[in-house]
C-alpha cells in the first residue's frame, strides 16, 4: 500500500488530507480554501507529518495558514499546532483543559516506532463550549460540541452545511476499531445520532478513507457490541482484559486495531459501575491490557 498523504478535493475548495493506513498516530486532516489565507482541520502526530500538511494545504489553499481547528486533544490530531507559526488555534474549551492538564503524550511503554521529531505543547487559544461559526472564505464551517463525552469528553464536529461536508474527527474510524477509552460508549453513540441528523453525504473521518454515512452504522454497531460484551463479561466475573480474549468479534473481526477491544471494555465495565460519560478511569491499567492483549508495545508508522 502506498502511505503517502494526499489532498482529496471533496467539494470546491475543500479537501480531506487523508494519511494511509490511518492505524495508531496516523490520523487525518482537512484543508479549507478561502481565498487569501486557509484554515487547516487538526494538525498531525509528529513533525515531519505536520510539516508535510501544512505545505500541502498552503499549495492547496493558494495562501498560507490562518487558522487550525482541533477536533479533540489527542496528540495524533494536536501535536504539530505548534508548527502552524501564523495560525490561531480553535477548539473546544476542554480541549485545551485536557492539553495543559496532561502535556504532550507519547505512551512510551504502549507504543513503538513513532518518529516524534521537535514537539511543543501548543493547546487551543480560541474556545467555545457548545457551538462556533468559522467563515473561511464563502465556506460556513459550524463547529459543534455534542453535548457529553463521545470518543472524547471534547469532540468536535465541523460541519459545512452548504457544501453537505462533515470533518467527524475521531467519532468516526472508517476501517479500524473504534477507541472509546477516554470518552463514553453511550455518549458516543448518542453523538453519533446528531452526526445521522445533520445528514452529511460526505464524511472524512479521523482515520481511514473519505465515506459517507454508511460508515455511522459500522461504528454503532461496534459499539453496542462493545457494550453487550462488557454486560456479559462483568456478569460472568471476567476482567476486561479475559472478556477480549474470549469475544467473538462477528462482523468487527475484519476491523483494524483488535487490540483496543480490552481498553474499550475498561470503559464499557466502568459505565456500568454508573461511572460518569468520560470520567476519569486507570488509563494505565487498560492501555497495560492493550498491550498485553497485543503480545508486544504496539508497533506505528507515524
Amino acid at each position: 500500500m502506498d502511505q503517502s498523504p494526499f489532498a482529496r478535493q471533496v467539494t470546491d475548495g475543500v479537501f480531506g488530507y487523508v494519511q494511509p493506513d490511518g492505524s495508531w498516530w496516523i490520523n487525518n486532516c482537512g484543508i479549507v480554501a478561502a481565498g487569501d489565507h486557509t484554515v487547516v482541520i487538526d494538525t498531525c502526530a509528529t513533525e515531519r507529518r505536520t510539516r508535510a500538511l501544512l505545505a500541502t494545504a498552503e499549495s492547496a489553499g493558494g495562501a498560507p495558514v490562518t487558522t487550525v481547528v482541533n477536533t479533540h486533544h489527542h496528540g495524533d490530531h494536536t501535536n504539530g499546532n505548534h508548527l502552524a507559526t501564523g495560525a490561531t488555534i480553535v477548539g473546544h474549551r476542554k480541549t485545551r483543559e485536557v492539553m495543559v492538564a496532561t502535556g504532550i503524550n507519547t505512551y512510551e511503554n504502549s507504543f513503538t516506532g513513532n518518529d516524534w521529531g521537535h514537539l511543543e505543547l501548543r493547546p487551543p487559544e480560541v474556545l467555545f463550549d457548545d457551538r462556533l461559526t468559522v467563515h473561511a472564505g464563502d465556506v460556513r464551517l459550524e463547529l459543534i460540541h455534542p453535548g457529553h463525552a463521545a470518543h472524547t469528553t471534547n469532540d468536535v464536529l465541523v460541519w459545512l452545511p452548504e457544501r453537505r461536508v462533515l470533518f467527524v474527527g475521531d467519532l468516526i474510524f472508517n476501517g479500524g476499531s473504534p477507541f472509546a477509552l477516554m470518552g463514553s460508549p453511550a455518549g458516543w453513540r448518542k453523538a453519533l445520532d446528531l452526526v445521522r441528523e445533520l445528514e452529511p453525504e460526505t464524511i472524512v473521518p479521523g482515520h481511514g478513507p473519505v465515506c459517507g454515512p454508511e460508515a455511522i452504522d459500522v461504528v454503532d454497531g461496534y459499539l453496542g457490541f462493545l457494550q453487550k460484551l462488557a454486560s456479559y463479561g462483568k456478569a460472568a466475573g471476567l476482567t476486561p482484559l479475559q472478556a477480549a480474549r474470549e469475544a467473538d468479534l462477528g462482523p468487527y473481526a475484519a476491523l483494524s486495531e483488535q487490540e483496543r477491544l480490552p481498553a474499550n471494555l475498561h470503559r464499557a465495565y466502568a459505565e456500568l459501575d454508573g461511572l460518569e460519560w468520560g470520567a476519569p478511569i486507570d488509563l494505565g491499567a487498560a492501555l497495560a491490557d492493550m498491550v498485553t492483549f497485543n503480545g508486544a508495545p504496539i508497533r506505528c508508522f507515524s
